[in-house]
């Protein structure tokens, strides 16, 4: 601990068996040791402290789950039931050349608003929030009213506009 060799010890020893005599050395002794354990007690009761209030030795949190949507987002999707796929939009044929031809298609649509399955908000095409949205998700209307029988808001970011 101190790093006190067996001949420093024992110069010690003798001079406290000559100051304190050798009735007084084994109080002594038994004074040092409760004062040793004291300190040792103390000192492990402050590092136990420290450690829990800064939490060295509890394991690191699971890392978080990927951001997908927001908490308000997500309660209004499990809210909304799902909605059938617009009538505007072609079926998918079975064979797979039509399949890649239809792909082609929907890439193309000329609709100047479109909205993502599910959600509340429509979009001009131009929006960067439209871009966003899957090919395959995407709802497709030709007007505002439209998209507001389907019961859809407009998107406050593109603001869509209809001349009258």
């Amino acid at each position: 601990m101190f790093d006190i060799g067996l001949q420093e010890m024992l110069v010690i020893g003798v001079l406290a068996l000559l100051v304190f005599g050798p009735s007084k050395l084994p109080e002594l002794g038994r004074m040092v040791g409760r004062a040793l354990r004291e300190f040792r007690r103390a000192s492990d009761e402050f590092r136990s402290t420290v450690e829990t209030n800064l939490h060295i030795n509890d394991p690191d949190p699971p890392p978080p789950a990927p951001y997908t949507s927001t908490s308000a987002e997500s309660m209004l999707a499990e809210s909304t039931p799902a909605r059938l796929p617009s009538e505007t939009e072609p079926l998918a044929p079975e064979s797979g050349d039509a399949a890649i031809a239809v792909v082609g298609d929907l890439s193309e649509h000329g609709e100047p608003y479109c909205a993502q399955r599910g959600s509340r908000l429509f979009h001009r095409r131009e929006c960067g929030w439209a871009a966003r949205i899957p090919e395959i998700e995407r709802v497709y209307m030709k007007t505002m009213a439209e998209a507001r029988e389907q019961g859809l808001s407009t998107c406050p970011v593109c603001e869509p506009w209809e001349p009258s």
